[in-house]
C-alpha cells in the first residue's frame, strides 16, 4: 500500500511539472497592452472576423446549420467552439482566463502566450519562439478553414492572410 502511495505521489508530481511547463493562454487583453502602437496588431484583430467569430455562433444562420447537424446550441457545442473561440479549443488546465467571447484571438495563431508575453522576451524573436511564440503559416489556418466547416467554400491562404496581416512592431 505504501509503495502504491509513493508511485501515485511521483506521478502527480511529474504531471504537475508537465502542466507547469506548458504555456497558458493569457487572452487578447494581455496582448493589447503592447500591441496597440507600432504595427497596430490589436486594433487590426479587434475589427476582424476572427474577433467576432464567437458571435456568429449566436446568429440565425449558425442556429439553422446547427439544427441540421443535430446541434442544440452552436455557441456551446465543442465542434463549433474549436474554431470559433480560442477558449473553446483550449484545455481547461491551460486556460489562464480567456473566454469564448474573445472569438479567435491572438493565441489561436501565435500560441499560448504565458511564457513569451514579457516585452523583454518579445523584443527577441528567437527568444519568443523558444518560449512558445508560433509563427503562423497556412497549416495553422487550415486547421479551421477546411471542408469540415459546414460553411466552407474555398480557402486561398495568400488572399485571406492579406486581410488579417499585421506588421511586426519593430
Amino acid at each position: 500500500m505504501k509503495r502504491i502511495s509513493v508511485v501515485i505521489a511521483c506521478m502527480l508530481f511529474l504531471m504537475s511539472n508537465v502542466l507547469l511547463a506548458q504555456n497558458k493562454y493569457v487572452g487578447a487583453a494581455k496582448c493589447k497592452m503592447c500591441h496597440m502602437g507600432k504595427g497596430k496588431q490589436y486594433p487590426i484583430w479587434s475589427e476582424s472576423k476572427h474577433a467576432k467569430a464567437f458571435e456568429t455562433l449566436k446568429g440565425e444562420e449558425a442556429k439553422k446549420i446547427a439544427k441540421e447537424k443535430g446541434i442544440a446550441d452552436p455557441s456551446t457545442d465543442a465542434k463549433c467552439l474549436k474554431c470559433h473561440a480560442t477558449a473553446g479549443a483550449v484545455e481547461a488546465t491551460l486556460n489562464g482566463g480567456i473566454k469564448n467571447e474573445e472569438g479567435v484571438s491572438c493565441e489561436s495563431c501565435h500560441g499560448a502566450g504565458d511564457k513569451y508575453k514579457s516585452p523583454i522576451i518579445m523584443r527577441n524573436r528567437d527568444e519568443a519562439v523558444k518560449n512558445g511564440l508560433l509563427v503562423p503559416d497556412e497549416k495553422t489556418c487550415v486547421k479551421c478553414h477546411n471542408s469540415e466547416s459546414p460553411t466552407f467554400k474555398s480557402f486561398d491562404y495568400v488572399t485571406f492572410y492579406a486581410k488579417i496581416a499585421h506588421k511586426n512592431p519593430k
